[in-house]
């Protein structure tokens, strides 16, 4: 288990002795856990989400969800990655379940060639995130699964149940609207 930065309380725990406190639902254990990683995992679900709001409350039930099965943590692997696994699952059945999982803006206008990578490589990571949360919810919702999380065109689907080939249509069209956003900026730039 990796080493850890944790308040004067715990300052000797290891990580898996924290998740045996959580399990045992000890307060400072399930606080400290919290602490640890819910900055990460707000930015994840800030991916997912349409505002902030909704993001702090797909936080909040992923976290729920974590706590509670916390026991069923195997500590094979990442105890991060286990995490971000439950959020990124959390955020997208509450995607799934809402009404505009369908919308459609634009998509006659976009072509289906992919977007050349090599458009990305110039943008700071805070501008290209914020290009990444304009785009229309199933786009981004694709473009973070795919080129971020490192999903496969065959697990997004199954995750969103819809057929590999949208989520391919999907993408391409997220990355052809995000070139011509950045194409935008780079032309007010010069």
């Amino acid at each position: 288990m990796r080493a850890i930065k944790l308040i004067p309380q715990l300052r000797n725990v290891t990580e898996e002795e924290l998740i045996k406190g959580c399990i045992r639902e000890d307060r400072h254990c399930q606080q400290e856990v919290f602490r640890l990683y819910a900055g990460k995992m707000l930015s994840l679900c800030m991916r997912y989400s349409r505002h902030y709001m909704e993001a702090e409350d797909n936080l909040q039930d992923a976290f729920i969800k974590v706590f509670d099965n916390m026991d069923k943590f195997q500590f094979k692997g990442s105890f991060e990655g286990w995490i971000r696994r439950i959020v990124i699952n959390t955020a997208l059945k509450k995607h799934n379940k809402k009404s505009y999982k369908n919308e459609i803006v634009g998509m006659e206008n976009f072509p289906d060639n992919a977007a050349d990578p090599d458009v990305y490589a110039h943008l700071g990571e805070e501008v290209l995130l914020k290009l990444i949360a304009n785009l229309p919810t199933g786009y981004r919702v694709v473009f973070n699964l795919y080129a971020i999380d490192g999903y496969s065109h065959k697990e997004i689907a199954e995750m969103l149940g819809v057929g590999e080939s949208t989520s391919r249509s999907q993408l391409a069209k997220a990355r052809s609207m995000l070139q011509k956003q950045i194409q935008k900026l780079q032309n007010i730039a010069v």
